[in-house]
């Protein structure tokens, strides 16, 4: 019987790991999306700042 127990306790903790490890990599992606975003959005500025200073 422990040693079923214990088995039931190492299948958790490794669902719980890969959940862990789902979650981190969703947060990495999203990340990714928010930075190429703002990204984009500072070059347009910088892109119509220099626009106006030549005109």
């Amino acid at each position: 019987m422990p040693k079923q127990n214990m088995q039931n306790g190492l299948n958790k903790a490794n669902q719980a790991a890969q959940a862990q490890n789902t979650a981190t990599e969703f947060a990495s992606e999203t990340n990714v999306a928010e930075v190429r975003r703002q990204n984009q959005q500072s070059a347009q500025k910088s892109g119509q700042q220099a626009g106006q200073a030549t005109e």
